[in-house]
Formats: C-alpha cells, sequence, structure tokens
C-alpha cells in the first residue's frame, strides 16, 4: 500500500528517488524515508514523519548523496507513524538498509527468536524484524544472496523488498512476495518502483517480478533468482503510456484531471469492442462460443469500489443475457468455501490488479477448477499474470486515491461484456442495435455534464456542511448510490451511507431531519422503479429532509419535489449509472473542496490494498 523506489547508476540517487516518490504519494502514507550509499559503500539514513516535504526538509539541513539507494512513503500497519517506525530500516551495525511493503504475519515469532538470541528492537515494525533476520543470515551465508533466500524461506507473508548493503556497494535488491515490484531498465541505470508512474519518466521497459523473486540490480545488469536460487531469466515489458499521462495537465488535482478524462476513455473502449456491423466483439480475449455455452453461472468478485462495478455488472450480465450470476466481496468469498467448480466463470475486478484479497480469491477459485476472467486497468499485474483472459479497461494511470475514470470504464466494461456474451449465445434481441446506440452515446452525455460543473458546485457548496448524507437509488442506480456515498466520504470526510431506495423504511428513514441531505437517484422518466423512487423522495419531503435530486433534463415532477436537482442527459435505464455516478463524483468533489481537505490524498487511505 505504500510506495518504494530505488536507484542505481551513476546519477545521485536522492533526487531521482524523491521525485519516483512524489508520484507515488496517490498510494497514500503518512511517514518517509530514504537510504543512499556513497560509493564507499557507506550507509546515510534520511526519515521524517509526515509528507515528502518534510523529508527534503530534513535533507536540506542533513544532505545526503549516492549512486544507490532506496526511498519508502509508509502507510502505517505495524506501530504509529513516528520516527522510529518509519522505514528503511537497518540492523543493529547499520551495515543494511531496507525497505518493505506488505506484512509479515509471523514477525512475533521471529522477534521473539531474535531477542532470545541477542538482537534488540528500537521500533514496533514487522519490517524491523525482517531487517535483523536477514542480518543474522548474512552472518551464517557465503554470500547476500544465499542470506536473503534464507531469511525470505523463513518470513510468511507478503513483501516487496528494497535493500542496499554496504557488504555490496554499487547494488540494489530487490525481492517480492505478494506484494507489486517492478525494475525499470535504464541506459547505465536501473530502478526499482512499486508501481510504474514512479520511474515512467526515466524508462521506457520494464520487469514486472514475480512472487517468490530476488533481484540484484547494479548500474548495468539485472539477475534474478527464484527463492531455491535457481535463475530466472526476465520478460521485458514496454511502458504504453506517456509520462504527461501522470502529470496534473494543468487542473487543479488530479482527481479532477480524471473526472475529465472519462469520456475519452469510454469512448476507447466503445471503439474497441463495437464494431460498425453494430454487434460487439469480444473474442479477443480468448473465450468462444464453446466456453460460454458451458457456463452455469458467472460469479463476481472484488473489493471497494470495484465491488460496486461488480454489484452493476452482476445486473447487466443477468439482464442481456440467461446467464445467473452473483457477486461476492472477495475479503468474504476467500474466507468461506464458496461452491464454485469447473462450469463456473469468475469475473476478477481490481484497477490495479494487485487487490490483496481479490488475488486470494482468484486463487481459490483456480484451485476448484473456475476459469478466470479478470478486468483490470495495469498490464503486468499479479491479477492479469493470474487470469485466464483479461479485459482491459485502459483507462491510463489514476493518480487520485478516490477512483472515478477506473470505476466508469468497468461499468462500461461489463456493459460491453454482457453484450458481447449475449452475442456468443445467440440470446441478442431486436432491441440490441438501439441499445448499443445508446451505449455509444454515453461518452458524449458524461461530457455534457461538465457544462453544469457551475451548478453542481453551488449545491455541494450548499450543503456541504451537513453531519451526515443519504444516498438512495434502484435496481442499476443501487450500486450508483453506494459508490455516491463512498466518494463522499472518502475525499469529503462527511459521513455518508448509500441504500436501496426500498430499504429506505427499513431503518434509515429514522435519521431524516431537516439537517439531512439526502441525495435520490430518480432518471428514466418510463422505468418501472421511477414512480417507486418518487414515493421515496414524497417520504422523504415529509420529513423535511433536504432532497438533492438526481433527474433528467425537464423532469417537472422531481423539480417540484426536490430543494436542489442535478439534471443529466436521458438514457436507457440500464446504462444510466455511467451518467449519474459522473454527477456524484463531481458534487463530491466540491463537498471536499468546501470542505478544506486533501481531495487527492484523503487521510488513512492508500491507492492499492496490497494487504488485507
Amino acid at each position: 500500500m505504500c510506495g518504494i523506489v530505488g536507484y542505481i547508476g551513476q546519477r545521485n540517487a536522492v533526487p531521482l528517488i524523491l521525485n519516483g516518490l512524489s508520484r507515488l504519494e496517490y498510494r497514500g502514507y503518512d511517514s518517509a524515508g530514504l537510504a543512499v550509499q556513497s560509493a564507499e559503500g557507506e550507509i546515510a539514513l534520511r526519515k521524517s514523519v509526515g509528507r515528502l516535504s518534510e523529508l527534503e526538509t530534513v535533507l536540506k539541513a542533513e544532505p545526503a548523496s549516492g549512486s544507490a539507494g532506496v526511498g519508502h512513503t509508509r502507510w502505517a500497519t505495524h506501530g504509529p507513524p513516528n520516527l522510529p517506525n518509519c522505514h528503511p530500516h537497518q540492523d543493529q551495525e547499520g551495515h543494511l538498509a531496507l525497505v518493505h511493503n506488505g506484512i509479515i504475519e509471523n514477525y512475533l515469532e521471529l522477534k521473539d527468536e531474535l531477542e532470545s538470541q541477542g538482537y534488540s528492537f528500537s521500533s514496533d515494525t514487522d519490517t524491523e524484524v525482517l531487517t535483523k533476520l536477514i542480518a543474522r543470515e548474512v552472518k551464517k551465508a557465503s554470500s547476500l544472496p544465499e542470506a536473503l533466500r534464507n531469511a525470505l524461506s523463513l518470513a510468511k507473508g507478503a513483501y516487496a523488498l528494497g535493500i542496499v548493503s554496504q557488504d555490496e556497494p554499487d547494488v540494489v535488491y530487490a525481492a517480492r512476495l505478494g506484494s507489486p515490484l517492478i525494475i525499470g531498465l535504464g541506459q547505465d541505470e536501473n530502478f526499482i518502483a512499486s508501481d510504474v508512474p514512479a520511474i515512467i519518466k526515466y524508462v521506457d521497459r520494464v520487469i514486472y517480478l514475480d512472487d517468490g523473486e530476488i533481484a540484484r540490480l547494479t548500474q548495468d545488469d539485472i539477475q534474478i533468482q527464484k527463492l531455491d536460487g535457481s535463475e530466472v531469466t526476465p520478460e521485458i515489458s514496454t511502458i504504453e503510456f506517456e509520462a504527461e499521462s501522470a502529470d496534473r495537465g494543468g487542473f487543479e488535482t488530479y482527481m479532477l484531471k480524471e473526472v475529465h478524462e472519462q469520456p475519452r476513455v469510454l469512448r476507447g473502449l466503445l471503439d474497441q469492442y463495437v464494431h460498425h456491423s453494430g454487434k460487439v466483439d469480444i473474442s479477443s480475449l480468448g473465450l468462444d462460443k464453446t466456453f460460454f455455452e458451458g457456463l452455469s453461472r458467472v460469479v463476481v468478485i472484488s473489493c471497494g469500489t470495484a465491488y460496486y462495478a461488480g454489484m452493476y455488472g452482476k445486473m447487466v450480465i443477468e439482464e442481456l443475457t440467461p446467464l445467473p450470476a452473483e457477486i461476492d466481496l472477495a475479503s468474504e468469498f476467500r474466507y468461506r468455501n464458496p461452491k464454485v467448480n469447473e462450469s463456473m466463470l469468475v469475473i476478477a475486478v481490481s484497477q490495479s490488479g494487485e487487490t490483496a484479497d481479490t488475488l486470494a480469491s482468484v486463487r481459490l477459485a483456480k484451485e476448484k477448477g473456475c476459469k478466470v476472467l479478470s478486468i483490470c486497468n495495469v498490464p503486468g499485474s499479479s491479477l492479469v499474470r493470474e487470469s485466464d483472459a483479461v479485459m482491459f479497461i485502459n483507462a491510463g494511470p489514476e493518480i487520485g486515491v478516490a477512483s472515478t475514470k477506473a470505476f466508469t470504464a468497468q461499468l462500461m466494461a461489463f456493459a460491453l461484456l454482457g453484450h458481447g456474451i449475449a452475442e456468443h449465445l445467440g440470446s441478442t434481441t431486436e432491441a440490441l442495435p438501439k441499445q448499443l446506440e445508446a451505449l455509444e452515446n454515453i461518452p458524449d452525455q458524461v461530457h455534457y455534464l461538465f457544462s453544469r460543473i457551475d451548478e453542481i458546485k453551488a449545491i455541494a457548496d450548499k450543503h456541504h456542511d451537513g453531519p451526515s448524507a443519504l444516498y438512495l437509488g434502484r435496481r442499476f442506480n443501487y450500486p450508483t448510490a453506494l459508490e455516491g456515498a463512498l466518494k463522499n466520504k472518502e475525499i469529503s470526510y462527511q459521513h455518508a451511507e448509500g441504500y436501496a431506495a426500498g430499504e429506505m423504511k427499513h431503518g434509515p428513514i429514522a435519521l431524516i431531519s431537516e439537517y439531512m441531505p439526502v441525495i435520490c437517484i430518480c432518471t428514466r422518466t418510463e422505468d418501472e422503479v421511477y414512480e417507486k423512487v418518487i414515493s421515496n423522495m414524497k417520504e422523504v419531503e415529509a420529513r423535511h429532509g433536504r432532497i438533492i435530486a438526481i433527474a433528467n433534463d425537464n423532469d417537472e415532477q422531481v423539480d417540484g419535489i426536490a430543494e436542489d436537482v442535478i439534471h443529466v442527459p436521458e438514457t436507457l435505464e440500464i446504462y444510466s449509472p455511467l451518467i449519474n455516478v459522473v454527477a456524484l463524483q463531481l458534487l463530491a468533489y466540491y463537498a471536499a473542496q468546501a470542505r478544506g481537505t486533501d481531495i487527492d490524498k484523503p487521510r488513512n487511505l492508500a491507492k492499492s490494498v496490497t494487504v488485507e
């Protein structure tokens, strides 16, 4: 969940590490540090609590330089954010410095063993335990690679490591198990990083380390071994997006930029899968008609925002195809005994492709014989490598912690996938051309919303200071309500809850008062649930709740009930979440702006949840 950057080459590592860490700030962190090694092998550590600017202040007071180094932004798991817990950590002699993402599950057992052997500890972290475990093995082994293999064979859990050692000046080591880590290949220099944006300014070729691999980097060579000592021939990949795509591009925040990128991302998916014949072709996924004909059902697994996309996907698949579908939180799926088998398709959804619970659930499903199709944004990620087929959403790097363009791209992917499966199974209807026409209009309709930003901002300014907010939606827009509430919680810190509108009377109605904004998603005037949402709104009105409605243009009925209305273009109900959620993203954005929060880096959150 944190950021790692390492460098070995001819340049001073410090500014390169700081620049890389700054590009990983979106991952979430509460402290930062780096270790650099001089040509003589001496290691200098610099650490700070808080933002990278604090670390830069420390470096101005105590400069450090060296051609090899590792840096880290920490998101606290073991112990509070303070200097003793901040990475990098060193062994007792100061010969070794290590940064670590992940969790060592048996660290207490290892710590007790090391303490009994005379090792002492100054932090609360599992990382310091791992550092001193490696230091112990160094004393026994004939080489540092052997010591790393021996130590990591004793550690249980997940890790991505960057290491420098006085025993090997001008060398950086990297290791990975369950937590993402990449190697960037430069000219007379090499990098490690926990995500591509950190090093995209310097390299265009990368190696994605696999679980159980240890890499030794010099400025002109990469050697990779498995934990058993066997050599690995790495696969080199080319980075497919430009460095500029990881910049703000003139917008005040990454999140606002990414909201505005949604029409382009959605259009790109449509251009890729919708043919001029008026059909959706998903044959490029490698799943043919025979495969779909043999399916008994579809199971969608995901976490967080991707879970809400999966809820939508379940409904789309059941609406457009004869297949039954279900949705499960990956964090629950992996801890029960799911009744899945080889006749089922598991669809795993993850923006990063590194979500720990989703990966564990995929592995469980594969053990039970399921085929796995992933919907993902990151080529080379763990989920992509472990799936039988991949539908890339091609959203480009999403830097803002609160997902926007990745979420709508996941919705579009499910809509296209539903149509594609229907084509394979011959279950299309005469309504398909009209449906596809409506789907192809979505990017332009989303773009139209940007002309309403001033109106949305005025509504956010009016209601942002309420203690809580309730979001209501039905059917396809129930997940929209959940996602709208989540966006509000994530970036404005206003308590918000999403509910199926039909459940309002089963408890939440007790909370409604003249102080509570109630956001009602009430689009599609001829839809069968429209009148039921109108009834919900009347119930809120009767209790003096402050209604903010998401409604279609020229809907006089909603205009007459709601205190404020965000008008959106009309489309088929099945596709309306793609438009409605953008309105809710903007509402949350401007509420957060009014509340003065850090929109791109909300407190306590990380972009990629790579541990449980």
